[in-house]
């Protein structure tokens, strides 16, 4: 007799079922989480050499034409033949071709800084996996965050007093100069001494800018998850536009057809209000002797309801109708 091909679970050892369904669990979760992962095995791996990487970090987006198909996987410096910054990106969409004249540059994602690698696929042929696009078709943005936090440094290093004094100097120097030249000078120097006289308002200015901007780069994952939610509501304004035009087109619909309506019926609807205008000022004109009636119709009510509180008959209570007993037995 043959074995059979198949055992049930309950023939089998329990601990070796268990094992292998602990197995098969743990397996779907480390797929779970490590999707990307996976999603960069098909992915096409591409260089670009940058002077300056500018904030561009691993994990960053990669775009082309402001969609994401892809993410930078590496940042580093490379030596030879000149220092440089290589950066290491993955495209993950299928069906893009980049030419051989491929260009990529870093662009600013946010206000508070954060980057994306922008590649403008163009040329002939086919750039091959693995290739670099040269410094020649590379371009990095001005930080302007950096700009200011240095500005700040910079003006705090400057001695505005001597700066002051030798402007004053160049412009007694140049006393004998075409008047036209003089008076440029005399401004410049009037311009250092309102500097000069200015110097705490612009120290606080500059270090209250750097605090700013401390605290923007702090929040930066707020203001993107800000602006990522006000994309989500825009979106969802854009997919209900069809509703929101068929209720103000119903809204304006409904409008005519009512002023179409009072058109066709204002000969009926005149006489009524003149009446109920009247009816309204013969109110308010005994307004005071409706309240006194309100006001004496509460005991009345009162005791009415008292009277009839038994059920479907009513109570009631007659003097003298019968005359009472007397000692002795006789009315």
């Amino acid at each position: 007799m043959r074995p059979p091909l198949w055992t049930p679970f309950r023939h089998r050892n329990p601990r070796v079922v268990g094992l292998v369904c602990l197995g098969v669990l743990v397996a779907l979760v480390v797929v779970a989480f490590r999707l990307d992962d996976l999603a960069s095995l098909t992915a096409t791996t591409y260089r670009a050499a940058f002077r300056d990487a500018s904030g561009l970090a691993p994990g960053n987006e990669v775009r082309v034409a402001g969609v994401r198909v892809g993410r930078v996987s590496d940042v580093e410096l490379a030596q030879r033949p000149a220092p440089y910054v290589r950066v290491t990106f993955r495209i993950e969409e299928d069906g893009i071709r980049f030419g051989t004249d491929t260009a990529a540059s870093i662009r600013i994602k946010t206000v508070l800084g954060q980057k994306y690698l922008a590649i403008e696929p163009k040329g002939p042929g086919r750039l091959r996996a693995d290739a670099q696009i040269p410094l020649d078709r590379t371009a990095s943005p001005f930080d302007v965050v950096q700009a200011v936090t240095g500005l700040a440094g910079t003006i705090d290093a400057i001695d505005t007093t001597q700066l002051a004094t030798a402007f004053s100097t160049v412009a007694e120097a140049f006393t004998d100069t075409p008047a036209s030249v003089r008076t440029s000078l005399d401004g410049l120097s009037r311009l250092s001494k309102t500097v000069a006289d200015r110097d705490a308002e612009l120290r606080e200015l500059l270090g209250r800018a750097r605090s700013v901007t401390a605290v923007l780069a702090g929040r930066d994952e707020e203001f993107r998850k800000l602006v990522a939610d006000g994309g989500l509501l825009l979106a969802e304004v854009s997919r209900r536009r069809d509703a929101i035009h068929e209720l103000l087109v119903g809204t304006n619909t409904l409008s005519e057809q009512l002023t179409g309506l009072v058109a066709d019926n204002r000969a009926q609807l005149q006489p009524a209000l003149t009446e109920l205008r009247a009816t309204v000022a013969i109110l308010q004109r005994n307004r005071t002797n409706l309240e006194r009636t309100i006001q004496k119709m509460g005991p009345f009510v009162t005791a009415f309801a008292n009277v009839v509180g038994n059920g479907r008959w009513f109570d009631s209570y007659v003097a003298g109708l019968v005359q009472p007993l007397v000692p002795g037995g006789r009315r």
